[in-house]
C-alpha cells in the first residue's frame, strides 16, 4: 500500500503523516523512559512531572524530526530516480542519519551516525523489496 501512496501524495503530506506517527511513538516512549530517569535523579514531586513532561517533548521532537527528513528524502529521490528500490532508503537513511548526529558537531560523529542508519534503512528497504 505504501508504494502506491509514493506516486500519488505529494511528499509534503507523506512527511507530515510520518511526523505525526513516529513523533507520537516518541512522546510515549517518554512517558516511559521520563519517569524512570527522574527516579534515577531523585527527583518527586512537581520537579518530577516537570521532567516527564520535558522529557515526552524531547522524545517526541526528536524522532518527528527524523522520521520527517527521512520520509521527504525518500520519497523526493525515489521521484527524482523515478525508482522504487533500496537505494532510495540509502541514501534518505544517510541524510536522517546526520539530521541526528549534526547534535554532537564531530564530523566523525556526523559520518557514523549516517552510515549507520543509511546501512539500516538500505536493508530495510532492500528485504522489503525482496
Amino acid at each position: 500500500m505504501e508504494e502506491d501512496l509514493y506516486g500519488v501524495v505529494p511528499c509534503s503530506s507523506l512527511a507530515v503523516e510520518s511526523i505525526l506517527r513516529v513523533g507520537a511513538a516518541g512522546a510515549i516512549w517518554g512517558m516511559c523512559i521520563g519517569p524512570y530517569e527522574a527516579n534515577q535523579q531523585s527527583l518527586g514531586g512537581i520537579n518530577k512531572a516537570s521532567y516527564v513532561t520535558r522529557s515526552v517533548g524531547k522524545y517526541g521532537f526528536r524522532c518527528g524530526v527524523v522520521a520527517g527528513v527521512f520520509s521527504i528524502t525518500r520519497c523526493g529521490v525515489q521521484r527524482y530516480r523515478n525508482k522504487n528500490d533500496w537505494v532510495n532508503g540509502l541514501i534518505a537513511g544517510a541524510v536522517a542519519g546526520a539530521a541526528v548526529g549534526v547534535r554532537t558537531r564531530s564530523y566523525t560523529k556526523v559520518i557514523e551516525m549516517a552510515t549507520l542508519v543509511s546501512a539500516f534503512c538500505a536493508a530495510a528497504d532492500y528485504a522489503r523489496s525482496s
